[in-house]
């Protein structure tokens, strides 16, 4: 240890101007061994500095550093941990608790001796050393251990100590008072000693005259001892008469204690018993409606709910621990359990029955109105089967309000028994689906007839079976063994393939249908469709709605919208279960009640989508542009069933049905196309303005008052620039093709139908073919008058050509008149061909000409007419002018005038 003192002296504390006085080998106890000193060192310079140091050994060699240090003000208390016995282990208290095992417990005390020294001599505030024996504080440390490294004046250090104020301002005093003190040391310590003894003299006899009072006072010492001791055996006296009385008081105690644990027992017993018979109790009137109660009256009804709620109540109690054991508990859960069976079993029954007399009550409706349509000798196609058959579909009002009032039993046998739920459920979608199917088909056929008009293939309803039998019919395969609906699917279908494949029969008859132009069908022929077609989806939507909300209200399922992820898988609806996820004896969860609302209605009406289909084709084929009708309507019906529930089975549906009208509008588009591309004009006739520049205008005008304030406007706009691309390109196409009229005559007329059209419609997307319509339109105007009108003064007009070419070559005007070929007399001998009677018999012939290529329904004779006028004026004009710069002053005019030339083009107008 003294080695290792020394390098740690060398090493460490001599670079910092300190000294080792005590070292002591320790580990944190309680954890990894690993070794480290605690150091206790003084500065050697003023005020000193004491502090405890942790040195540890480096991993990287055999040298120590400095790890950690804490100043000796700081250190509370000192824990040796047993002052009796040796134990290495103690602990300071820094502003943390650090405890630590010493090599050895001689080390321990030596640095603990050196810590109480150093608090002594330095720094004189309260450390608490626990569990330190007090001879350890008083003795001192071992020289062996302790000696100091710089020389061996660890002794000095010990006896040095340092003077207080009190002892520095003394000694001053004394000092100032010897003016020798300075000056000649020796004379001041003779002084000192002799004052010393003086001072020693006075203090022994102050103690030999303090000798009596010593003896007096131990003499009262005495005397107290004396009077304690009388009080000690009172007191004891005192305590055993107390002892008799703590026993008895302990047996009271005792006694109280066995009584109150006995009132507590019986409380608590009560307790108990009292919540076994308030909470496993059921009322002999519930038991009694849940056994015997009527399921067919209101009263009853409400009844059997309130004992079943009771009955769930009781079942769903949360028993405390234990009480599952008592054999009257079981027993009584027991008859819970057999009371929920034979109730669940009697509901189920009842609610069967109920849906099998619904049933019943609705095929008696069904084919009182199918026999009305099928007596044989009624001709549907007369005003009555047209008028007085009403498109409405039947309503389920009465039964949904008859068979909520189950609503709350069937939500305690889904919670109780989901198997008998679940049966339910199966049975209901399987009969409604069925009544459903021949509702839907029957109110589909008689859409079709109002659509077409004619039906005549009607007669072939009277070999469906008389209504009587087929209702029994359907009636007994409803009732199996057990109350539940088996074994109804053969004659069920069997009837529904017979009268359906009646019903087919007619629907091909009505397809059969000539194809009927859209020309061939007037407006109020589409009105009548449009409202058809309408009123078919506003009796489709509220039904849907109305069985939708009404199968939530009844099966209890929840009508919020699915978390996404959280659906099961659903099988094939025809097969047995609704969800694969779910057996029959556990509930769904909450996530995906939604979806099997979807799927129930999927199959009870599923036989909408195509009805619908088959409708929309036949009304496609009646007349290609109700599609036009068909988009509008579907669009508006699909918008407002997103808006309340995009999931649902009816935006589902009517989502599908959509696609399929949009693909028959953009294939009425794409026919209309191919329909310009495969016009044929006659070789022998005019051409006129083009079917289908007459088609588009016409679909133009129905589309515009169809889609006003549509939802689906940008489908239109797309069409709209399919068509007039098309319509621009054949008829250029047209054009060029035709032999009896002028290809610009065909071109002005039909671009000025379609600008006119445009103008009259004002279609916003087609602004910039509107302006292409009326550039080509003016275009080919002017190209028409130019080449028609020709030239009408055509020896005239090759004289003055001459004319021209002699002063383009670099002749003057004035000197033109000089060439023998164009001098004045030729000038005067060509005006004398055109006198004006001659002008006038070549305007009439020109305006014939005119008359016979144009077309009457557009209308543009007038104003060809006057723009040829206005070109033959400014060809006159540019004559006069060639006359008055070429022959100046000759006197030289034309034999008629401007005015001339108006008069002969407004007369020869008026007389044509």
């Amino acid at each position: 240890m003294t080695a290792i003192k020394h390098a740690l002296q060398r090493d460490i504390f001599t670079p910092n101007d300190e000294r080792l006085l005590s070292i002591v080998n320790v580990c944190k106890a309680g954890k990894k061994k690993k070794n480290c000193f605690l150091c206790a060192t003084v500065t050697t310079e003023r005020p000193v500095q004491v502090k405890v140091v942790k040195v540890k050994k480096s991993d990287k060699g055999d040298f120590y550093k400095r790890q950690a240090a804490w100043a000796l003000r700081d250190l509370a208390v000192v824990d040796a941990k047993d002052a009796a016995k040796e134990n290495p282990e103690f602990d300071l208290h820094f502003e943390k608790i650090y405890k630590w095992v010493a090599s050895s417990t001689a080390e321990k005390n030596a640095f603990i001796s050196c810590i109480w020294k150093l608090n002594q001599r330095y720094l004189r505030k309260k450390i608490d050393f626990v569990n330190v024996s007090s001879q350890l504080l008083e003795e001192s440390v071992p020289s062996g251990e302790n000696q100091s490294v710089t020389g061996g004046d660890e002794e000095a250090v010990d006896e040095y100590q340092e003077l207080n104020a009190r002892e520095e301002q003394d000694i001053e005093i004394m000092m100032g008072g010897c003016e020798c003190a300075i000056s000649n040391a020796e004379a001041f310590a003779e002084k000192l000693s002799r004052e010393l003894q003086v001072l020693d003299g006075a203090n022994i006899q102050s103690i030999m005259a303090s000798e009596k009072q010593v003896n007096t006072l131990m003499k009262l010492l005495d005397e107290a001892l004396d009077e304690v001791d009388q009080i000690e055996v009172k007191l004891s006296s005192y305590e055993e008469m107390l002892q008799s009385v703590k026993e008895q008081m302990d047996q009271i105690s005792e006694s109280n204690h066995l009584i109150h644990l006995s009132n507590t027992n019986n409380v608590k017993l009560l307790s108990e018993i009292e919540f076994l018979v308030n909470h496993l109790d059921l009322a002999k009137g519930h038991i009694k409606a849940l056994q015997e109660g009527d399921l067919a009256s209101s009263r009853g009804i409400e009844a059997c709910t309130n004992a079943a709620d009771a009955l769930l109540q009781c079942m769903n109690v949360a028993l405390r621990p234990g009480h599952d054991l008592l054999l009257a508990v079981k027993q009584q859960q027991q008859r819970f359990s057999d009371l929920r069976e034979h109730f669940a079993r009697r509901l189920a029954s009842h609610l069967n029955n109920v849906f099998v007399q619904q049933f019943t009550q609705a095929l008696l409706q069904l084919y009182n109105r199918s026999y009305f349509l099928s007596v044989p000798g009624h001709d549907q196609s007369s005003t009555l089967a047209q008028h007085s058959i009403e498109l409405t579909l039947p309503n389920h009002h009465p039964f949904h309000r008859d068979l909520l009032r189950y609503a709350k039993l069937m939500e305690w046998l889904k919670s109780t028994d989901y198997g008998k739920y679940e049966g339910l459920t199966k049975n209901y979608m399987d009969y409604i689906s069925r009544l459903y199917e021949r509702e839907i088909k029957d109110f589909f056929e008689v859409a079709k007839i109002k659509m077409t008009g004619t039906t005549k293939e009607s007669k072939k309803f009277a070999t469906l079976p008389r209504k009587e039998s087929a209702v029994k019919q359907e009636t007994e395969s409803l009732h199996g063994s057990s109350g539940k609906l088996t074994g109804s699917t053969s004659s069920l279908n069997k009837l529904s393939v017979q009268s359906s494949g009646n019903r087919r029969s007619q629907s091909s008859s009505l397809l059969d249908m000539g194809n009927m132009s859209a020309s061939d069908l007037d407006v109020a022929d589409r009105t009548k469709f449009d409202k058809i077609f309408e009123q078919v989806l506003s009796e489709l939507e509220p039904l849907c709605l109305a069985e939708q909300d009404f199968i939530g209200k009844l099966f209890k399922l929840q009508q919020h919208p699915s978390v996404p992820g959280m659906m099961t898988e659903a099988e094939d609806l025809d097969g047995g279960t609704l969800s694969r996820q779910h057996n029959s004896g556990t509930p769904l969860p909450v996530s995906s009640e939604k979806d099997m609302i979807r799927q129930m209605m999927i199959k009870i009406f599923r036989c909408i989508e195509p009805e619908l289909n088959n409708l929309i084709a036949l009304g496609d084929k009646i007349d290609s542009f109700n599609s036009l009708y068909m988009l509008v309507k579907m669009s508006h019906h699909v918008w407002t069933a997103q808006n309340v529930d995009p999931a649902s089975f009816l935006s589902t549906t009517l989502g599908n049905v959509l696609v399929t009208v949009k693909r028959n509008f953009d294939k009425c588009i794409s026919n209309q196309i191919r329909q310009m591309e495969e016009v044929k004009i006659s070789k022998k006739s005019k051409v006129g303005i083009l079917p289908f520049v007459a088609e588009f205008e016409e679909f133009a005008g129905l589309a515009e008052s169809i889609f006003k304030n549509a939802e689906r406007r940008g489908d239109l706009d797309k069409a709209y620039t399919k068509l007039i691309r098309g319509v621009f390109v054949n008829v250029e196409k047209v054009a060029n093709e035709s032999q009896k009229t002028p290809r610009d005559v065909v071109m002005m007329e039909n671009f000025h139908h379609i600008f006119a059209t445009l103008s009259r419609l004002k279609i916003s997307c087609l602004e910039a073919e509107k302006k292409e319509a009326k550039q080509k339109y003016t275009d080919h105007l002017q190209s028409y008058v130019i080449y028609s009108l020709g030239q009408p003064l055509e020896k005239l007009n090759h004289f003055f050509e001459g004319v021209e070419a002699r002063v383009a070559q670099g002749i003057r005007e004035e000197e033109v008149s000089y060439q023998l070929a164009f001098n004045k007399q030729e000038l005067r001998k060509v005006i004398r061909e055109y006198p004006g009677k001659e002008v006038k018999k070549g305007l009439d012939n020109l305006y014939k000409k005119v008359d016979k290529h144009l077309c009457e329904e557009e209308n543009l004779l007038q104003v060809v007419w006057h723009s040829m006028q206005d070109e033959f004026i400014r060809q006159y004009k540019h004559f006069e002018g060639l006359i008055a710069r070429c022959y100046p002053g000759s006197g030289v005019t034309m034999e008629f005038t401007i005015q001339d030339i108006l008069d002969y083009c407004s007369s020869i107008a008026q007389s044509h």
